[in-house]
């Protein structure tokens, strides 16, 4: 023992470490039976392949949770065999790994909201609202069982902790205890430096999220990679927003044409425009939408909006470009996606914006947004001043408008139904031309409709189903009063959603149909242009350069998106979104997969699951739908950071 004094620390500190590895891959292994419908793996044997590659990310996130740790563990003090001293490591220990891989906890429900682990870019989403300590609760109540196993795995890692021990040294050679400890010091030192960069090689930048997909070939699999600290770790203080230089200017104007002008618009008049985006209304729910998705014995939850879209111009094959409701918003209003974090949350968000709103402003409508929640939620009121709206109405509002209304649903703002009633109250007063936008509020966690309906729309298959039936419901109330009214006639309505939710049917667990979302235009005259079904690729950001078409606005504009219309004939139509770590870009026969270096994957058109990768068999088309995916990148980067979000 004299001859290696402190070799008995050395092997305590191994076990601790190694408890951290081992309660890393039991989060792992909960994670995915959790979430194994929407990370579904081929057998025992890829998942355990899944999960040694998966031990380079753990080591990142451990070792930099428990860096303090180690370091009070092998500093050469006399007294840290003591009792007390051991007593400290031990809440240090608890404390910084408790709180750390309770993270994972957390993703084992809301990975089936967002689709990928969670980074800092959650705290923006969360920035704005009031309602944080009554949605934690909720969540609690709901999610019951998650906490107590949280607590019974943190209880059983404690007593393994505790089993092994450490005797206080009585004896001390100082020389040789001084100079082991500074050699193994070192030893550490390299090792962990080595262990957080993901491996000791010059030329290897330290490991991030992307280097997940390295390893897998459905990138789903990415998720059962990573853990949820590493994740968080290696996003903070990020500014995902870099210029980069991949192609020609003529690329990106042969593929996106950024600045439009549409010199022959069909001009509709002066048209009112409502916008519709509806909180969370996944394209799964609406059986106007699933004609073609083969999916036996489907049933649709939106019978309003159903009978509306025989009179409307519906397209079945559409995607929203990002996966939070702040995403939505800039998507659809500006025609600006969000990719690794939320435009909105940027730093660049403050500049001059072309968007649906400065539009109608020039040609002198009068504009509004309307949400139900505490004003300022969700960031909304913040960017429609950015995006410039005359108007903005929330819960504020409501509350003048009826101050002894009951209507707060207890956790977002006011119920659908009233709100709308409120909307329509507002409308009728407005002087026309106008521009509204309506950004639905009920149907979304914590999942929960007026106790008065709840015989109306009882418990369907998910949790989702009674909450996507009553904010249909509402919106045809809103229909058959805002129908006797003058302006109703002479409307343009758009029907979207943010992002998608709850999955029931197998086939939106496919990682490209987590996107899948409704866009469909109705107007009450009937217009011929306005009516049928049309299959073609569509996205949140074209809603904004259809409707300019749409309305006869013949000055330059920036748009990524095209009009669904016809104004962009000579634009192929595209998918551009992205998974948190990856580019999706859908165009032609492919999905072609991107990293931000390179192309990992390509999957034929129709193959929504990822599961069959044909880089291997690349070939002309592959190469030009890359192009056209860093020519979307490109430009997008360079017009934010460069303050060039306008035409002029």
């Amino acid at each position: 023992m004299h001859k290696f004094i402190r070799l008995e620390e050395y092997k305590i500190l191994l076990y601790r470490m190694f408890l951290v590895y081992f309660f890393y891959m039991v989060a792992r292994v909960l994670f995915y039976f959790y979430n194994i419908d929407l990370v579904k793996v081929d057998g025992v044997f890829e998942f355990i392949k899944l999960a040694f590659h998966g031990l380079a990310f753990d080591t990142t996130a451990i070792l930099y949770v428990n860096s303090l740790f180690i370091l009070l563990s092998i500093i050469p003090l006399t007294f840290n065999t003591t009792k007390r001293y051991q007593k400290g490591l031990f809440y240090l220990y608890f404390i910084t790994n408790g709180i750390a891989y309770a993270t994972n906890f957390v993703d084992f429900i809301y990975y089936r909201f967002i689709f990928n682990r969670t980074s800092t870019s959650v705290m923006g989403s969360l920035e704005h609202e009031t309602n944080k300590t009554s949605l934690f609760f909720k969540f609690i109540l709901d999610y019951w069982h998650v906490y107590i196993l949280f607590f019974a795995v943190l209880a059983f890692w404690i007593y393994s902790y505790k089993r092994v021990t450490l005797k206080p040294y009585t004896q001390l050679k100082p020389l040789k205890y001084f100079i082991g400890s500074l050699l193994i010091m070192c030893l550490v030192t390299v090792l962990c430096i080595g262990g957080i960069r993901g491996d000791f090689k010059h030329s290897t930048r330290p490991i991030t999220l992307v280097d997940a997909s390295r390893h897998v070939t459905n990138p789903v699999h990415s998720d059962i990679v990573l853990n949820t600290p590493f994740t968080i770790i290696r996003t903070i203080g990020k500014d995902d927003f870099k210029k980069v230089n991949y192609v020609s200017k003529d690329i990106i104007e042969s593929n996106f044409k950024p600045i439009k002008q549409y010199q022959d618009s069909l001009n509709f008049g002066n048209r009112n425009v409502v916008v519709f985006i509806i909180e969370s209304y996944g394209k799964e729910y609406l059986g106007a939408f699933n004609k073609h998705s083969g999916i036996p014995d489907y049933e649709s939850h939106t019978p309003f909006i159903d009978s509306l879209a025989q009179h409307s111009l519906v397209f079945s094959n559409a995607y929203a470009n990002g996966r939070k409701s702040i995403h939505g918003m800039s998507s659809v209003l500006a025609g600006i996606p969000s990719f690794k974090v939320a435009y909105t949350s940027s730093a660049y968000v403050q500049q001059p914006t072309q968007s649906i709103v400065s539009a109608y402003n020039d040609m002198g409508y009068d504009t509004s947004f309307f949400h139900g929640a505490p004003n300022g939620s969700m960031g909304f009121l913040g960017f429609s001043n950015v995006l410039g709206f005359d108007h903005y109405y929330g819960k504020t509002e409501y509350d003048e408008f009826d101050p002894d209304n009951d209507e707060f649903d207890g956790f977002w703002g006011i119920w659908d139904e009233p709100f709308f009633e409120y909307i329509n109250s507002t409308l009728a007063k407005k002087q026309e031309p106008f521009m509204s936008s309506i950004f639905t509020l009920t149907s979304h966690s914590p999942y929960i409709i007026p106790e008065t309906y709840t015989s109306k729309f009882p418990e369907g298959d998910i949790i989702m189903h009674k909450c996507v039936e009553y904010t249909d419901y509402a919106i045809q109330q809103f229909f058959e009063t805002a129908k006797k009214e003058a302006w109703f006639e002479n409307t343009i309505f758009v029907f979207t959603a943010d992002h998608t939710n709850e999955i029931y049917y197998d086939e939106y667990r496919k990682p490209i149909n987590r996107y899948a979302v409704p866009i469909m235009f109705y107007s009450p005259k009937g217009d011929a242009i306005l009516i049928g079904e049309n299959r073609a690729l569509a996205q949140q950001i074209d809603i904004y350069p259809t409707l300019l078409n749409l309305s006869g606005y013949n000055k330059p504009f920036r748009s990524w998106g095209r009009s669904l219309i016809g104004g962009d004939a000579d634009i192929d139509p595209f998918i551009m979104n992205h998974t948190g770590m990856l580019y999706q870009f859908t165009q032609g026969n492919y999905i072609c997969i991107f990293d931000g270096n390179e192309a990992i994957g390509f999957y034929d058109v129709n193959d929504l699951g990822l599961e069959q990768n044909l880089i291997a068999q690349r070939n002309t088309e592959m190469n030009a739908i890359e192009q056209a995916c860093k020519a979307f990148i490109q430009d997008y980067m360079e017009r934010i950071i460069d303050r060039k979000l306008s035409a002029e």
